[in-house]
């Protein structure tokens, strides 16, 4: 199975994801830097959710389990 594009890397205490890592580039991101990154368009895997009035990165439903946060 290929490497995960992006792991979770930190969560708060109520278990929203905080920093995020791009396993092709390398790339250690907050949870605004990955929003960004995905509203311009260089994640199309994943798409924005607002959840309590925050913006929160998640996976697009596709049924694979290969591209899910975690």
């Amino acid at each position: 199975m290929a490497k995960k594009r992006v792991t979770v890397t930190q969560e708060s205490k109520t278990g929203r994801n905080q920093k995020f890592h791009d396993n092709h580039t390398g790339a250690e991101m907050s949870r605004a830097k990955f929003v960004r990154a995905i509203e311009k368009g260089k994640y199309s895997d994943y798409h924005i959710r607002e959840l309590g009035g925050v913006k929160t990165p998640v996976s697009n439903p596709d049924g694979k389990s290969g591209n899910n946060l975690d």
